[in-house]
């Protein structure tokens, strides 16, 4: 895959730093860790969305989500076993995992719950009521009264 410099971008460019960090951080992820472990991102709302994440053998102890600079991070490790078991075939994984995801400005974690080997992250926007749009009134217009000066005073 080729690499892109953005240097030029942040040169040549002012108040876009969120596109531009956007941009380096979707060309420099690596494909590969990407595809465990399994998640959907569901929209609930207008302006709610769920993110699914498939964590079947990890028990809650196991799982930490923690949202830091507008990033929620998903991460497990499994405890230590402490019984010796022999597996003939091991088709679970469960092998530590850490994923990221970038929240958009106003979006806030509304809560998280496990059940059934799925790890739900609720997710809400909230918009504050200064950034929300407002219908401004158009009123008409009062005739300003002019100071006519009578020309015979004047002179």
């Amino acid at each position: 895959m080729r690499t892109f410099d953005l240097a030029p971008l942040h040169r040549a460019s002012v108040g876009f730093d969120q596109v531009a960090q956007m941009m380096d951080r979707m060309l420099s992820t690596d494909q590969g860790s990407q595809s465990y472990p399994p998640y959907n991102i569901e929209k609930t709302a207008d302006d709610s969305w769920r993110i699914s994440i498939a964590v079947a053998g990890f028990s809650d102890e196991d799982l930490h989500v923690e949202v830091k600079e507008n990033s929620l991070h998903v991460t497990a490790k499994k405890a230590e076993e402490t019984t010796e078991r022999t597996y003939l075939h091991r088709g679970i994984a469960t092998r530590a995992f850490s994923r990221r995801f970038h929240l958009a400005d106003h979006v806030r974690v509304t809560g998280a719950s496990h059940e059934n080997g799925m790890l739900h992250v609720d997710l809400t926007r909230e918009v504050p009521e200064a950034l929300k749009p407002r219908r401004i009134e158009i009123t008409k217009a009062t005739p300003v009264e002019q100071d006519v000066i009578d020309a015979e005073k004047v002179n």
